[in-house]
């Protein structure tokens, strides 16, 4: 196993998505239809814990998209692995990521469900990469900036491996 440097411990991470859940809760007071859409894979541990701290109503559901080739880097080609399940017009969306990287993904996700027309469309990261961005997004709420740096855990992977892990550490991928 690669020396990992921890990056994020698992107490500054709950203490954010604590946080996070106290701002999208007290923003959806009062809505009745709050979807969060969770990006698949790596969002799935930061999206179970934010949606047990919500205290609104909410559901939840599941994309799944890739912006990787064969490497270790972004193409910025975007497919759709997996579509949403439930029909999300007239509903507020919140669209869960992991990392905003080059941004393509996002991007994309805004555009494809926008089209869906709900009723709100909003934006989740626990962290993004300044330094990559390559087209501009707007985040909602954002966990953590990050340096430009390959980070694993808390649902982040290198070659699916490391997600478990119960901080976000940094790997070196050439290692």
């Amino acid at each position: 196993m690669p020396d990992l440097e921890v990056l994020l411990s698992e107490e500054r991470i709950h203490d954010r998505v604590d946080e996070l859940a106290a701002r999208i809760s007290a923003d959806y007071a009062g809505a009745e239809d709050l979807l969060l859409v969770g990006v698949l894979r790596g969002a799935f541990i930061f999206l179970a814990d934010l949606a047990r701290r919500l205290t609104v109503p909410h559901a939840v559901d599941f994309i799944s998209l890739s912006s990787y080739g064969k490497g270790d880097r972004p193409t910025g080609a975007v497919r759709l692995l997996l579509d949403l399940r439930s029909e999300i017009e007239g509903r507020h969306v919140l669209i869960v990521e992991d990392i905003v990287d080059t941004g393509h993904t996002l991007e994309y996700l805004k555009q494809s469900l926008g089209a869906r027309r709900p009723a709100s469309l909003k934006t989740c990261a626990l962290t993004k990469k300044p330094a990559r961005h390559e087209v501009p997004v707007e985040i909602d709420y954002l966990g953590f900036e990050i340096p430009d740096v390959w980070v694993v855990g808390y649902g982040l992977d290198f070659e699916d491996r490391w997600r478990t892990l119960p901080h976000i550490a940094v790997i070196d991928p050439t290692s």
